[in-house]
């Protein structure tokens, strides 16, 4: 099925929300916070606007001290990964309302704009780092990384193609699997190059990246769940579209994630980061890739892989020990510095 993008007013449109759909429904497009039928869409914008962050509010002094006295081996991976974090973070940016305009569901739009925006910050972060940590030929030289790494252009043009095949064929079908290559993205390849930054933390190197760092985790939490929802909603609606065939292939999408980032892991840590070995590398992205399958009830690639291999990075990554609770919303501490567990949302 195609599906129509939505309009700006939709003035023969349904106001009633027990008829509101997440695809393919008839909504007036307006935003009526006190008229929602997914309640975990309105009650997951208040968690991301409570997020709200400044990168230039952490202090990267120490880190432009301390990149002068980082490895040749870290030099290059933080160059290289920090160059694929700003592409990540670039095409979800311009990606997003590409889905927004297709989502019939005005509170999931909202969450859908937000995301989108806390992108646009991720982006000021590490245009922020660049600007304090490296030196201005290093800095254009990290912007223009994936002209110089086949690796990187063939990781950056992977993704972008998955999107473009939405763009140019609108189907429900292509939907679903653009929900996934979101899933994957925010799920398994942020969290890849993240551990780079905490494996440095742990040696107590680029504390102040490492908090840049944390701040957009958190976020990517929330992604990951945004997600999450609207794949759970798609497929409830509409059990035709989420057949076993589809489900097969979203499996393979995420096998082949897996193998291109584990690749890319290798290649940028070479052996040489401290924590990072190839096999950690390796056990760490299967890991990740079962959490997510289970989570939207797919059976796992990889059943051997079952343990965390990296716990540190969880610890490490964590802000402090403020727990939020996002079904609840219960926040016993200043927002900024909350810390939302995967298991929560």
């Amino acid at each position: 099925m195609q599906l129509k993008r939505t309009k700006l007013f939709n003035e023969v449109g349904e106001r009633d929300w027990g008829k509101r759909r997440i695809i393919g429904g008839n909504t007036t497009n307006l935003l009526e916070l006190n008229n929602v039928k997914y309640e975990w869409a309105y009650r997951m914008y208040r968690a991301m606007m409570g997020n709200f962050w400044i990168p230039e509010e952490i202090a990267l002094g120490d880190d432009a001290r301390q990149y002068a006295t980082l490895t040749e081996h870290e030099k290059q991976s933080f160059n290289k990964i920090i160059s694929f974090l700003i592409f990540l973070d670039s095409i979800q940016t311009h990606n997003l309302p590409n889905i927004n305009e297709y989502i019939t569901a005005p509170e999931v739009n909202l969450c859908l704009t937000v995301h989108a925006f806390q992108e646009a910050v991720h982006s000021q972060s590490y245009g922020y780092i660049l600007d304090s940590v490296v030196s201005a030929d290093i800095r254009d030289s990290i912007y223009n990384e994936w002209r110089n790494d086949k690796h990187l252009l063939e990781r950056n043009q992977f993704i972008t193609d998955r999107y473009e095949q939405f763009i140019q064929d609108p189907s429900d079908e292509n939907l679903v699997r653009t929900v996934m290559a979101n899933f994957i993205l925010e799920g398994v390849y942020f969290y890849s190059g993240f551990s780079f930054f905490f494996a440095l933390g742990r040696q107590g190197k680029m504390l102040g990246t490492v908090s840049e760092i944390k701040y957009i985790q958190r976020d990517e939490l929330t992604h990951l769940a945004l997600f999450r929802h609207i794949f759970d909603e798609i497929a409830r609606e509409n059990p035709h579209l989420v057949t076993p065939g589809l489900i097969e292939e979203l499996r393979a999408m995420m096998k082949q994630a897996v193998e291109h980032e584990i690749e890319w892991g290798q290649y940028v840590t070479d052996g040489h980061i401290s924590g990072l070995t190839n096999d950690l590398i390796d056990q760490y992205i299967k890991y990740l890739a079962n959490l997510r399958l289970k989570s939207l009830d797919m059976a796992p690639l990889y059943p051997d892989v079952q343990e965390h291999p990296m716990r540190w990075v969880d610890q490490i990554a964590a802000m402090n020990s403020t727990k939020t609770d996002f079904f609840e919303q219960k926040v016993t501490n200043y927002t900024k510095s909350a810390n939302l567990k995967w298991d929560e949302l």
